[in-house]
């Protein structure tokens, strides 16, 4: 696909450079120049019109699609009005100078009629039009939610999505992408194996079409950090962040950013336990504490059983006695019930 690019902007640049070249012929025949370097100086100038036409493509596709339709409409209505204008300028017996006012009035308005349009445009309410990026129908019913790097290599979010409690558009930025390729690339086998698995569960999410997945072209070359972009991104298109990463969740809320957290969702799906309720645990090991057991819920919870340590690879019945919630999760601490075994294996 980037080649496919590449070749067309060749092509382009060699249609401006050719234009510039038979322009530059054309002044010579029709008597206007005398002088034989001015077909190649014409060629200079159409190869230099190419590469500015290059370089709007490259700002422009930076630009909201909202913003730039507000824009043009601006533009073409302060057009508009210095047309008007200009009419009842035709019957200046100058016209040189009623061209320059022309011009003049076509730059003022134009220019004013743009900036309006494009600032003014937060203020319509367009219908729900999702494909042209207008109204909020991309921004509401659900809002885009954006997938950075860690919540992609955990892989949770493609089982979330086959429940359906995640739907409508998931965006991937670039960027997101090209780090998942480093990891990939990475000489260290953990780190390659975790970018790997990060590039599997996008093309699961892509072929099982539960939800759509877009690929989110705009960069920010002026920022260097991935979180900062996705950041930025998000506060771009009004989008909320999927994460598992901590510090981006606090570092987006700060500025007002919605974050779906996948470690929040999974701990606040655990089953309830309360003091007093009794559980059957397999101790598989030794505590920090002396004689204390360690033991862990279906769900991966860890709990924390007093006088267990001598009870190693048995069953017990125990007692909640009270449960720490921490930032990395629930800890449950439990006594033996009645000192008993449940049952041994």
């Amino acid at each position: 696909m980037k080649w496919g690019w590449l070749i067309l902007k060749l092509v382009l640049m060699a249609i401006c450079a050719f234009g510039g070249y038979l322009i530059g012929l054309n002044l010579i025949s029709g008597g206007l120049v005398h002088y034989g370097w001015t077909p190649w100086a014409g060629g200079v100038g159409g190869l230099l019109v190419g590469l500015a036409g290059l370089s709007v493509e490259k700002l422009i596709k930076h630009i909201p699609l909202k913003l730039l339709a507000g824009g043009t409409i601006g533009l073409v209505l302060g057009l508009s009005i210095a047309k008007l204008i200009g009419v009842g300028l035709a019957s200046m017996q100058n016209t040189t100078i009623s061209v320059v006012i022309y011009i003049i009035l076509s730059c003022i308005f134009g220019y004013i009629g743009m900036v309006l349009g494009s600032i003014k445009v937060e203020e319509l309410r367009f219908p729900n039009l999702p494909l042209l990026g207008l109204g909020r129908g991309i921004r509401s019913n659900p809002p885009i939610k954006i997938l950075d790097t860690s919540v992609i290599i955990d892989g949770r979010i493609a089982d979330i999505v086959e429940t359906g409690f995640i739907g409508d558009l998931l965006v991937i930025p670039e960027f997101v992408l090209q780090e998942l390729q480093h990891i990939a690339d990475s000489p260290d086998p953990t780190r390659r194996v975790r970018g790997r698995r990060g590039l599997d569960i996008i093309k699961r999410l892509q072929q099982e079409k539960l939800v759509e997945v877009q690929i989110e072209r705009q960069d920010f070359e002026n920022i260097a950090e991935v979180d900062a972009k996705l950041v930025a991104l998000a506060l771009r298109l009004g989008a909320k962040i999927v994460t598992n990463d901590f510090n981006l969740s606090k570092v987006a809320e700060v500025q007002g950013l919605q974050v779906l957290n996948i470690n929040q969702l999974a701990n606040a799906l655990k089953p309830v336990v309360l003091p007093g309720e009794v559980l059957r645990l397999h101790i598989l090991k030794e505590g920090k504490e002396q004689g204390q057991g360690i033991a862990y819920l279906e769900d991966g919870t860890m709990v924390v059983v007093e006088n267990a340590s001598k009870h190693l690879g048995k069953e017990v019945e125990v007692s909640v006695t009270s449960i720490l919630q921490t930032t990395a999760g629930r800890l449950i601490f439990t006594t033996l019930k009645n000192g008993e075994l449940f049952r041994q294996h």
